[in-house]
């Protein structure tokens, strides 16, 4: 263990001078001995200090539209490729998304997201209802507005910058290298694409992925060394909750240390970005939740996530005060 101690520290010092880590390092990451946990979590647990103070971002969303997604993601309940048994339903009104972020607000949350399933939204009378959304939660908020609409064209996306969008959200889900295993009605190209269009405009881009989906710790680091190199502000790290009906229902290969070890890696790849821990964190981490922030990460969803139901929100906003840890207000 002597070796592997002198070497997390070594990478730390790194790190904390400002420097980034490499390719080679983010797999001695993954790769630290179990027993040995603790060291690497003390060291993932500075460098969040050091640039992200002990400031949690608390982030909720709304499924405004469900269901019947063209594309074929292994992973997805959403997909209409697989047969879920999910609730599938048009794009929601404005008033109910406001409604939503509102009761968000009251729980804590600084970033409300307005997802919609789909490639992205092509109908006049969707688009016009998420500008209204985003121009009422700008108005009668102060939430930072998000969206995860996937595609857009310019148009539409200058219309949700003058409603107030402050934030899009468009993850990569996984490496480049191992994305043709997961989706294949998409090239991966095109989801860089999206990501690179929100930066220019200037949105805060979210963009991350999605783990325990198949991929090993090469891909994982790959996933990270793409996300770094997009320089994207915000990383959103899901752990995979199998959904009955698609191609991953019988995924297992997720351990709670593990997904410690995935939360360190991005730490320490991504120094200075938020890293926000989403779906799949009850399932996956179970009694270790807590630990989460010494990983590294230093923001959560509150609330449920898209097909599933999320922690009661009081006990997540009671971990975060046992935690000595505060959430960033406005």
């Amino acid at each position: 263990m002597k070796n592997y101690s002198e070497k997390i520290l070594s990478l730390e010092a790194k790190v904390l001078k400002g420097a980034g880590i490499d390719f080679k390092d983010g797999l001695f990451i993954l790769d630290y001995p179990e027993e040995g946990i603790f060291e690497l979590l003390a060291s993932a647990n500075r460098i969040r200090i050091e640039f992200k103070k002990n400031e949690v971002r608390l982030c909720s969303i709304i499924n405004a539209k469900s269901g019947l997604c063209s594309e074929d993601c292994a992973f997805c309940a959403q997909s209409a490729h697989y047969d879920t048994g999910i609730k599938t339903y048009p794009m929601v009104h404005a008033e109910t998304i406001i409604k939503e972020a509102k009761a968000a607000l009251k729980n804590g949350a600084r970033e409300f997201s307005v997802v919609t399933s789909g490639k992205g939204i092509k109908s006049a009378q969707d688009i016009e209802r998420l500008i209204e959304a985003i121009r009422k939660i700008h108005e009668e908020t102060p939430l930072e507005s998000c969206t995860s609409p996937g595609i857009l064209d310019d148009e539409t996306l200058i219309a949700l910058k003058d409603a107030g969008l402050h934030s899009f959200h468009h993850n990569l889900e996984t490496s480049r290298s191992f994305f043709p295993n997961i989706c294949s009605t998409h090239d991966y190209e095109d989801d860089v694409k999206v990501v690179r269009k929100a930066m220019d405009m200037g949105f805060h881009v979210c963009c991350g992925g999605i783990f325990g989906i198949g991929e090993e710790d090469i891909h994982r680091v790959e996933l990270a060394h793409t996300l770094a190199e997009l320089d994207v502000d915000s990383v959103p790290v899901n752990f995979l909750n199998p959904r009955p009906g698609t191609p991953l229902m019988d995924s297992d290969n997720l351990t709670p240390l593990k997904c410690l070890k995935i939360i360190a890696l991005l730490r320490f790849m991504l120094p200075q970005k938020d890293i926000i821990v989403c779906g799949g964190r009850e399932v996956n981490l179970k009694d270790m939740q807590p630990l989460i922030f010494a990983a590294g990460a230093n923001g959560m969803m509150i609330g449920n996530y898209l097909t599933t139901n999320g922690r009661n929100v009081e006990d997540d906003l009671s971990m975060l005060r046992h935690l000595g840890l505060r959430s960033k207000g406005f």
